[in-house]
């Protein structure tokens, strides 16, 4: 894609109803490409149609739940019919259950693997052939810092993400002969509503105590803290996401917040031990005596 050049594009994000996904969603549109807004809340699917007949922008909402074998390949026929073809699939659903490794449930365990791999999975086979086919498109893939390093409580949700950079790193191989790039973003900390899901799905193990209530404590309050000091919005991340769209040769991944920068350099020089003990001050990991 050259940059600059949205003529005819199409483009399909998931969870395209709130934060980052919707930031991109208005910026893409108001940049002249045919957005197609998935998301599974009817409610926020209005909302995002309202906003853009206000704007005058061309963004139709979808209902697509990443999670249905029958939803996904509905709502990517939909969007086949009505555009003719994908140009760019965003894979941005996702979800994070917080909690100890010991404490989440195995149910709780296999909806964070739904979403956030089998989800993405599930969307990106279904827009392959076509993009496959015409030799043409392009895939971005929503990562995170937790896909480069795991804290306390984000067992889930990182082992999620890194099963995503791997499962990135195989379609980058096997999709370069069609000429189809797979590029991961990479974001640290942005005040986004996954933020607050995270915490009301964390209520259950919060609230019950336990031998890891002292680390639940910690880690929130780290975060917060963390989250008040960003001053990386979801536009920003937009922005890093139209680049990874627009430039000709997109790298395989794009940082977004000082704080991936900083842990990506620090994984790198750092020694394990180190980086254990830089996260166990981070979040107030101490051995009990």
């Amino acid at each position: 894609m050259k940059t600059g050049d949205s003529t005819q594009k199409t483009v399909l994000i998931t969870g395209a109803t709130d934060g980052l996904g919707k930031a991109l969603a208005l910026l893409l549109a108001k940049r002249g490409y045919r957005v197609f807004a998935a998301g599974r809340s009817s409610e926020k699917l209005a909302q995002i149609d309202a906003v853009a007949r206000a704007k005058k922008v061309l963004l139709e909402s979808v209902a697509l739940d990443v999670c249905s074998d029958d939803s996904v390949r509905s709502g990517v026929n939909h969007v086949l019919a009505k555009a003719g073809a994908i140009d760019v699939l965003v894979n941005n659903a996702g979800v994070n259950y917080t909690a100890a490794v010991e404490d989440l449930s195995m149910e709780a365990w296999r909806a964070q693997f739904e979403t956030n791999f089998f989800g993405v999975l599930r969307v990106t086979r279904a827009v392959l052939p076509q993009m496959r086919e015409r030799r043409s498109g392009r895939i971005l893939m929503m990562s995170s810092i937790s896909g480069l390093i795991t804290a306390p409580t984000q067992g889930a949700y990182s082992s999620s993400k890194h099963a995503l950079e791997a499962l990135s790193n195989a379609l980058r191989m096997e999709l370069y002969p069609f000429g189809i790039p797979v590029v991961l973003i990479e974001p640290g900390y942005i005040v986004t509503g996954i933020g607050k899901a995270a915490a009301d799905l964390s209520k259950p193990y919060v609230e019950k105590g336990g031998p890891y209530a002292s680390l639940y404590e910690q880690f929130f309050i780290s975060v917060s803290a963390a989250r008040e000091r960003s001053r990386t919005t979801p536009e920003d991340c937009a922005r890093v996401m139209l680049r990874a769209i627009e430039t000709a040769r997109p790298k395989p991944r794009y940082g977004v917040t000082s704080l991936y920068y900083f842990m990506k350099w620090s994984k790198w020089l750092l020694t394990d031990s180190a980086m254990d003990g830089i996260l166990r001050r981070r979040f107030g990991v101490v051995r009990e005596n």
